[in-house]
């Protein structure tokens, strides 16, 4: 008996799970459909045999990069040898996608199923798998899928900004597009405005000159010979712009109205808007496929080698088709309609457009057919796998065509493959040198911008910080100089005899208590006459050197005047031994009073 098994992929691991009554499962499909939606009766028919948790998230994103591609990842690998019967020839695994079934059925030799009651089951362990797993929640279940959905989102999508070959798509076929578009607004302006002048038509050819015109024509009975240089310019034809000044002269066409006229003249400047837009759209084209394809379109043009990557998807699948895929690249209706009718094959397809097939002789297309389409694949390759963009080996295959044109012209035997593609490498070599020395040029400049720019900011910042410092500097100086001016001021003021010390003083006396107290305690002791004699006697007291008494003076003089109040808020080791000095003073001077009474 045959014992099926099924693989479960989940964002949080590999599951095998086993089914019970393989046989009647077969028999009854609608039977397992209903049961898929019960979780009773889908427990009933499956069983988790193993589920092997991914270690991470980047391990779970290369399993999935891995099944995406139809590649068995080791740890697959492991839980299927590991859980699975040792006899695979009674095994059968269900699995939901064909490319993984194929690649397990070819390394690891399990016959594999899809389809039909696997698919089935599947549905049923994607709608309950956090129920068969322990420990497994709906939520974290969801988490797990959104996270690597995400980050499977991000590696598909890896690009170099470059060198992206979907902006080439989009362009070459808007490029199309507006082909079409200005051809069709082209045949009507001329319908329209060829009922007022229908010789212009005759005259002028090209559709975005005749808009030009038709703008600046307007009514051609207002056409004399003072805009004949204007009409030259135009025209860049000396008589054409004469034609067409005769013409507006002797013409058979009807009289227009002034609105008709701004209608036409507004429309033909919609028109020369496009194709001026076109012109720039085709600049654009060029510029990206020197970066994506140089080689490709050195070798075979712009815009055909854009149409060829636009036809095939992208460069990348450019790259991987043959040679005789790439010549008949674009005619594939020809192709299965020749196929279907047994009749002849289409010799190109795209390639067509290239001047290589337009310039050969008309035995020879189908040959230098076949060797562009060779060429154009090694261009494509090389441009799609090389590290460094270079149109090198696209000049060099371009000049491998021409010999080939002109040997089958002339004979003369072409160049062999191998010397050409010896000295591409060694000119890519120099290129990418080149390069390389441009780049390291650019980033010394750039580096230097950079240190220029820091090196402002920095000093910006230190003028910034040196101009706060001088700030903060001067408003801390301002009150210690205030400080600093009064002591000097004060001695200059009492040395000084002049009546406004006179008046200074009784006014600090009344400020000071404790100094009031003690002069009229000792003016009740002592009386009047003692004061001279107190002022004589402070020099016999203090025998100490000019320098120390010029200080002393300054100092103690004016702390006799502070009350007590004030002492503490002095500061410094000099203001301390001034106020001791007093203190000691006054001591002393009491003493002389008591014994003078």
């Amino acid at each position: 008996m045959v014992l099926l098994h099924v693989l479960f992929e989940h964002a949080v691991g590999y599951a095998l799970l086993a089914l019970k009554e393989v046989e009647e499962i077969s028999l009854l499909l609608p039977q397992v459909e209903e049961c898929v939606l019960n979780l009773g009766k889908f427990h009933n028919i499956v069983r988790l045999v193993a589920f092997c948790p991914f270690a991470s998230s980047q391990v779970a994103l290369e399993n999935a990069n891995a099944v995406s591609e139809g590649v068995v990842h080791e740890d697959l690998r492991l839980l299927l040898e590991t859980h699975l019967p040792s006899k695979k020839k009674k095994v059968l695994l269900g699995v939901g996608d064909p490319k993984i079934g194929a690649a397990i059925q070819e390394e690891l030799g399990y016959n594999c199923q899809t389809g039909g009651v696997i698919a089935e089951i599947l549905r049923g362990v994607r709608l309950h798998f956090h129920n068969l797993v322990k420990g497994l929640t709906d939520l974290s279940a969801c988490k797990a899928q959104l996270g690597l959905g995400h980050s499977y989102s991000r590696a598909k999508v890896k690009f170099n900004v470059n060198r992206v070959d979907n902006m080439i798509i989009q362009s070459i076929s808007l490029l199309d597009q507006l082909d079409k578009d200005i051809n069709t607004f082209s045949m009507r302006v001329r319908e329209w405005y060829g009922y007022h002048f229908p010789e212009l038509v005759k005259i002028i050819n090209d559709n975005a000159t005749y808009c030009r015109l038709a703008q600046f024509i307007g009514n051609r009975r207002e056409l004399n010979e003072d805009k004949l240089e204007k009409l030259e310019e135009l025209t860049m034809d000396g008589a054409k712009a004469k034609a067409i000044l005769d013409a507006s002269r002797s013409s058979m066409g009807m009289d227009i109205s002034a609105i008709d006229l701004i209608n036409i003249e507004s429309f033909s400047s919609r028109v020369v808007s496009l194709s001026e837009y076109r012109q720039s759209l085709h600049t654009y084209l060029r510029s990206k496929m020197s970066q994506v394809a140089p080689s490709l379109s050195a070798l075979i043009g712009e815009a055909v080698g854009a149409r060829l990557i636009a036809h095939a998807g992208s460069l990348t699948n450019l790259a991987k088709y043959p040679a005789s895929t790439v010549q008949i690249l674009g005619a594939e209706k020809a192709l299965f309609r020749a196929l279907k009718t047994r009749g002849n094959t289409p010799k190109y397809g795209l390639i067509f457009h290239s001047t290589f097939i337009g310039r050969a002789a008309a035995k020879n297309k189908g040959r230098i057919s076949r060797y562009l389409a060779n060429k154009c694949s090694i261009a494509s390759r090389i441009d799609c796998f090389s590290e460094v963009p270079t149109s090198v080996f696209g000049e060099k295959l371009r000049e491998q065509v021409e010999e080939r044109l002109s040997f089958y012209e002339t004979g003369e035997i072409p160049r062999k493959n191998l010397d050409v593609m010896k000295e591409a490498m060694v000119q890519a070599e120099e290129a990418a040198a080149e390069m390389a020395r441009k780049l390291e040029k650019q980033e010394k400049k750039r580096l230097k911008k950079e240190k220029k720019r820091l090196a402002a900011l920095a000093l910006a910042s230190s003028e910034n910080s040196s101009s706060t410092l001088e700030e903060c500097e001067e408003i801390s100086e301002r009150p210690k100089k205030k400080k600093k001016q009064k002591p000097q001021e004060t001695p200059q003021e009492n040395g000084m005899e002049d009546p406004s010390v006179s008046v200074s003083k009784p006014k600090k006396k009344k400020s000071f208590s404790k100094e009031e107290l003690v002069s009229s305690d000792l003016e009740e002791t002592a009386g009047s006459g003692s004061l001279p004699k107190r002022k004589k006697s402070f020099p016999k007291e203090e025998p100490v050197s000019d320098a120390e008494e010029a200080a002393n003076r300054s100092i103690p003089k004016k702390k006799r005047k502070f009350s007590s109040k004030e002492e503490p808020l002095s500061s410094g080791p000099e203001e301390a031994v001034g106020s001791r000095s007093s203190s000691s003073k006054k001591k002393k001077k009491l003493h002389k009073f008591s014994q003078e009474d």
